[in-house]
């Protein structure tokens, strides 16, 4: 439900986002710091380039997060102390996972265009507050000072789950001390393993549950790919050493072979969870 009055007054001058990401970036360390090799880097920690200020979150499917504002950001740490510095290069070997949602529990959100505002919960869920008795009951009485607008561009990383109509559907401090990392919202796994040999994928299949992802590693002398036999996605071409991390969110078996190899295949066996 959207609320009435004084609600729909709130944020409705949200700095915009080509600013607001400015300014976050410009608030990031700006000093290079020591380059830490890519090998180094592991779950959990936040990275940023040598000639860039942007700060990634580096996930445990070894993709890297985009924080698409300040304000986002600092909902889940308080200052930038520990952002390691790795090479332009390396930057360039680590795919985009997506965007980190807010840290649930922390403020409420809503977007510029709709005055509908929403509770976060665990995997960028939101659900809208029913009025502003109960905004107050889970936030205080200085409730509209809790309240982020998000750009439009950014709400397609949200999923709208079921209202609440009352104080006792949702606890901020619970869900915020339930979700202490980045890694937990967004429930990232570390990549099942394939490697693409010059003869042959190794293991030839594997099988994961809907939401993970697949690490596919040229491990051969010469250039190889991964394809999809519906040509529907591929890694294009993967030269020794480099690897392609796909993310599979549908049950299903899909089939792929080396473009530079057609008579190597594979598959990867999509399951819902147990």
């Amino acid at each position: 439900m959207q609320f009435t009055g004084s609600l729909r007054n709130i944020a409705l001058a949200g700095i915009a986002t080509a600013i607001a990401l400015a300014a976050f970036f410009a608030a990031a360390p700006s000093q290079v710091q020591a380059v830490t090799p890519l090998s180094e880097i592991e779950a959990g920690d936040l990275i940023r380039s040598v000639s860039n200020s942007a700060v990634y979150y580096m996930g445990a499917d070894e993709r890297r997060y985009v924080f698409t504002n300040d304000r986002n950001y600092f909902t889940w740490y308080d200052n930038f102390d520990d952002v390691i510095t790795i090479s332009d290069i390396d930057i360039t070997k680590t795919q985009i996972g997506g965007n980190v949602t807010y840290r649930p529990g922390v403020k409420m959100v809503k977007i510029v265009s709709d005055p509908t505002v929403y509770a976060v919960s665990t995997g960028g869920t939101l659900h809208s507050i029913d009025s502003e008795a109960v905004a107050t009951n889970l936030y205080g009485s200085s409730w509209n000072t809790k309240i982020d607008d998000l750009a439009d561009a950014f709400f397609a990383s949200y999923t709208i789950g079921s209202p609440l109509t009352l104080e006792t559907d949702y606890n901020p401090e619970t869900v915020m001390n339930a979700i202490e990392t980045i890694n937990t919202d967004k429930n990232l796994r570390a990549p099942e393993g394939m490697n693409i040999t010059d003869s042959a994928f190794s293991p030839i299949d594997v099988t994961i549950e809907v939401g993970q992802v697949v690490r596919f590693t040229n491990t051969g002398s010469t250039p190889h790919s991964v394809t999809a036999d519906d040509l529907t996605w591929g890694s294009g071409t993967l030269q020794p050493g480099e690897n392609f991390i796909k993310q599979f969110n549908e049950e299903d078996v899909y089939t792929f072979f080396d473009s530079y190899n057609g008579t190597a295949t594979g598959a990867v066996y999509v399951e819902l969870s147990p």
